[in-house]
């Protein structure tokens, strides 16, 4: 470790679509104002089109911490615990002499819920989700046709959201860890915005939903694609539209839902912003490399479907942004990589740019050349996997992108082929009567695939690690419905939200008890 090596601040977001920026011009983006994330990537280096290894959150989490693909890193779903044998990113940078911190959701499995960080002062210690429903609404579980239902202003103080408290946190940690050690640091900060519940403080939600008439303002959009195109009636997607009942959702829930999505978005734009001005008035920036990612993206309502878990561009596609100090003071020129790239290029590339030696075994690429100079990488192909049989039996599948062509390949129904630079919206399959570079295109890269996964190898795998949930299973209480929790200085692990779920009531008629009660 040298002395000029740099913190880390990896801010991560759960479920932000790649369309969501007001960077992004007309006919890609969706009218959001989001000048945090778009000052981090317009002066750092965008990797624009960047891919989660698997569309869904903890399967998502576990690749990106490991560098690895599902297979090896027990991603298969939102239950997985991840293996000890997994080196993760803060466990090497920890070897490396940093000093690590997670603050907020990480949605892990089981009672490996440090997974090589130092501390985990606040966030969802007791395997929850980290969502905070609602509270005047305690219901027990969420169903989910409540995801869009729900949708709105949100009831809960705006400073017990957790995106607030995580930001407090975490400037706590940073402010404690630079008074007490020279030592650099490693901190993720990781929000549950702006995935549902789709609430936001009115200030927000009101630019797309006017609360008043209860009906959308002029800046609301219709989803970009609707439900057409070559694959609608596609095994995979009939299944997920059937899952996610997402068929029941009508006009004006969806437009709602969208408005609250939107609101989401802008929400933690600002809190982010507002996290990132209080760093660097401290000089706390001056030394620090800012990446900021999100773990799988958002349907929207984009081909009749919502949510992820799905090979589509707004499901599997992310943003990922790196920006050094470099690149803040002029010394380095911002740049855009336009060539595909993968989550699980994130270990390696945290790696290179801070000459923290990586462990063998990773299945990233790292793209540290790219962020110091802007060069494009020779990536080869990247693979987004969903290797559970969620929409029907063969419904598991590959997808494979490579230069402007996705390829994706299921168990046991109809292969897909587009070209994203002619057909950016997915509508028209070319696997079916493909020919010239669309036939060699197709042919390289059913061969990559043929060559790089077998589906019943892949169950196999998965019948066997589920064995890891019982060996590791958490002996400890569920917290309220969010999930979060306070970790304290005595060790114990407190719920931070009964006060939402759970309150001491001092007054219940405030008109009766106020004499001057407005």
């Amino acid at each position: 470790m040298t002395e000029s090596q740099p913190n880390v601040l990896f801010l991560l977001s759960d479920e932000h679509s790649y369309r969501c920026f007001s960077s992004c011009d007309d006919d890609r983006g969706e009218p959001v104002e989001t000048p945090t994330f778009d000052r981090i990537a317009e002066t750092g280096t965008n990797f624009d089109q960047t891919y989660c290894q698997m569309p869904l959150c903890t399967p998502s989490r576990l690749c990106l911490l490991t560098g690895r693909e599902v297979r090896r890193c027990n991603g298969w779903d939102n239950d997985n615990v991840l293996p000890p044998d997994c080196s993760t990113i803060p466990e090497t940078f920890g070897e490396a002499g940093y000093d690590t911190c997670l603050v907020g959701k990480m949605h892990l499995g089981g009672n490996r819920q440090f997974v090589g960080f130092d501390d985990r002062p606040y966030g969802d210690l007791t395997g929850g989700t980290n969502h905070q429903w609602e509270p005047l609404d305690r219901r027990g579980g969420r169903k989910i046709r409540d995801r869009t239902r729900d949708a709105g202003v949100s009831e809960i103080p705006e400073s017990q959201l957790q995106e607030y408290v995580s930001t407090r946190e975490s400037l706590a940690w940073v402010r404690e860890q630079e008074a007490a050690s020279d030592d650099p640091w490693f901190l993720t900060v990781s929000f549950s915005r702006p995935h549902f519940p789709l609430t936001a403080p009115r200030r927000y939600f009101d630019r797309y939903w006017d609360v008043d008439r209860d009906e959308p303002t002029d800046l609301l959009t219709e989803p970009k694609v609707g439900y057409e195109g070559d694959t609608v009636d596609h095994p995979m997607t009939v299944g997920a539209r059937d899952g996610f009942r997402t068929a029941e959702v009508g006009e004006r829930e969806a437009q709602r839902a969208r408005a609250g999505y939107f609101a989401c978005v802008e929400f933690l734009d600002d809190i982010v912003g507002e996290f990132l001005a209080a760093l660097d008035r401290d000089g706390h920036l001056d030394n620090t490399i800012i990446v900021y990612a999100s773990d799988h993206g958002e349907l929207a309502g984009e081909h009749g479907l919502w949510w992820k878990h799905t090979w589509h561009e707004a499901a599997a596609r992310v943003p990922f942004f790196v920006q050094t100090p470099e690149h803040r003071t002029g010394e380095r020129e911002s740049a855009t990589i336009e060539t595909p790239v993968s989550l699980a290029d994130l270990f390696p590339t945290l790696c290179g740019v801070t000459d923290v030696e990586p462990p063998d075994g990773l299945d990233g690429a790292d793209l540290s050349t790219a962020v110091e100079t802007g060069a494009e990488p020779d990536r080869g192909p990247v693979v987004c996997d969903n290797l559970v049989p969620r929409w029907g039996a063969g419904t598991e599948f590959r997808m494979a992108r490579d230069g402007e062509y996705k390829y994706v390949q299921f168990r046991d129904a109809p292969e897909l082929l587009f070209d994203l630079s002619t057909d950016p919206l997915e509508q028209h399959n070319l696997a079916t009567d493909a020919s010239g570079a669309d036939r060699d295109a197709l042919d390289s890269l059913r061969e990559f695939v043929d060559e790089s996964i077998d589906f019943q190898a892949a169950e196999t795998e998965r019948e066997r690690d589920s064995l890891l949930q019982q060996e590791y299973a958490l002996e400890a209480e569920t917290a309220s419905p969010s999930g979060s929790c306070y970790l304290l200085r005595d060790g114990s692990v407190v719920d931070a939200d009964t006060p939402l779920y759970d309150p001491t009531v001092v007054v219940d008629n405030p008109a009766a008890t106020f004499d001057d009660y407005p």
